[in-house]
């Protein structure tokens, strides 16, 4: 009977066991959205995971949100990501790169005060931290239908420079209230005309930028994730069983790597099981993630619920999770008041296990 222990092969990427690292922003990129020695050490650490998927990366320049996360849009990012890559397969690792773009959660202080793009010209009702301190989210501008293909092209070319970086993979974020999320869902997206209104015109962004990231990979190593019930970002959607039941076939027709869905939502507002309508219709490999414990995700694979299970916050603090598994050892607790700040200091300095 499979458990987290257990290897899988996501469409051609062969993991030693279920136990995927989450994508988790962690804000430590150097000058220039550049990752530096330290996120290549980071990164190794945790090596043993079946699979890391590396955290939230800009395809293209102008769309910072966290003022220190990294791009894959220059050479000098590029060069910076090989590190990384060399580092986590020396180790035996393996690593996918999250291709993003922030849509609305852009901030114009973050971006030589570029206006932020979305679906439609709704703010999300939060503050955001830019160099000038916390601040509100501005109302974004929508985009117009025609600048669209740029949108696609960059993610496109970002697909090439993270083969460039030699990952094993890429994962398209559709999640958290990003842009592509937020063409998804009908909270942020009220737009008419042939990316807004029915739920097949909303996804549209979404499945044409998956086609132009396929088109770099092979489908068989490209994942996508998905957020339907997490409000952060103050997203919502009118029904979000039903749009994860319409996904699961709509995604089929790609042969994906695998779809990675987001259970639940951070701050408990919004609820319901998108897990089954995901299962029922979806033929690929299933990757879920949220707030699972070491014997759920053994249970949920056993009942072949999932193929994999994703594990965020646990990562952060235990480099070495996979072995604490193993060993069925204690986990470090995470602190998270080093979660976004500079330094190594609740990065890297985390305990290990001694050998």
């Amino acid at each position: 009977m499979a458990d987290v222990l257990t290897p899988i092969t996501l469409g051609d990427i062969e993991l030693p066991n279920r136990i995927i690292m989450a994508p988790l922003t962690r804000a430590r990129a150097e000058a220039g959205h550049i990752p530096g020695d330290m996120m290549a050490e980071y990164y190794a650490q945790r090596a043993s995971a079946g699979l890391l998927i590396a955290e939230a990366t800009m395809a293209m320049a102008g769309q910072s949100a966290f003022m220190n996360e990294p791009g894959i849009y220059s050479a000098e990012q590029i060069a910076g990501w090989k590190k990384v890559t060399d580092a986590v397969h020396a180790r035996g690792g393996r690593i996918v790169l999250q291709l993003w773009h922030g849509g609305r959660a852009c901030h114009p202080d973050l971006n030589d005060g570029a206006q932020p793009v979305a679906p439609s010209a709704i703010a999300i009702d939060d503050e955001v931290h830019t160099p000038q301190g916390k601040k509100p989210y501005t109302v974004p501008r929508a985009l117009d239908d025609a600048e669209i293909p740029d949108i696609i092209a960059g993610f496109r070319q970002a697909a090439e420079n993270a083969k460039q970086a030699d990952f094993d993979g890429v994962e398209v974020h559709a999640a958290n209230g990003y842009l592509l999320d937020a063409f998804l869902r009908d909270g942020s997206n009220q737009r008419s005309g042939r990316y807004g209104g029915s739920l097949e015109n909303r996804a549209r962004l979404l499945f044409e930028v998956i086609e132009a990231v396929t088109e770099v990979w092979g489908s068989t190593r490209v994942g996508v994730r998905t957020s339907p019930l997490n409000s952060y970002n103050s997203m919502k959607d009118s029904d979000p069983v039903a749009m994860t039941r319409w996904l699961g076939e709509q995604f089929n027709r790609f042969k994906l790597a695998y779809w990675h869905l987001m259970r639940a939502d951070f701050f408990g507002l919004q609820t319901g099981d998108v897990v089954t309508p995901a299962r029922e219709t979806y033929n690929g490999n299933l990757i879920t993630n949220m707030g699972y414990s070491r014997d759920e995700a053994d249970s949920s694979i056993a009942s072949q619920q999932t193929d994999a299970v994703a594990f965020g916050v646990p990562f952060i603090a235990n480099p070495d999770l996979v072995e604490r598994f193993q060993q069925n050892a204690e986990l470090n607790e995470a602190n998270p008041d080093t979660f976004y700040t500079p330094g190594p200091e609740g990065y890297t300095d985390y305990p290990v296990l001694s050998r």
